[in-house]
């Protein structure tokens, strides 16, 4: 059988919301053994001087659970 566990990160980037789900990704990896998935749940940005300065993605991540 097997057990699958979800968890919810927040990651940025000043180039776009793909390169914030990769840098996510990435990251979680580091610590987080055999993910499978990621569900990009929310984007938004940050705006600076009517510029957008920062990317952001709230997503969920799902990793198998080691038996």
């Amino acid at each position: 059988m097997t057990v699958a566990r979800v968890t919810e990160i927040t990651a940025s980037s000043t180039k776009g919301f793909e390169d914030a789900v990769r840098q996510g990704i990435r990251r979680a990896s580091k610590t987080l053994d055999n993910i499978t998935s990621a569900w990009v749940e929310s984007q938004k940005v940050v705006v600076d001087g009517g510029e957008v300065t920062e990317y952001r993605v709230n997503m969920k991540i799902t990793f198998v659970l080691k038996d």
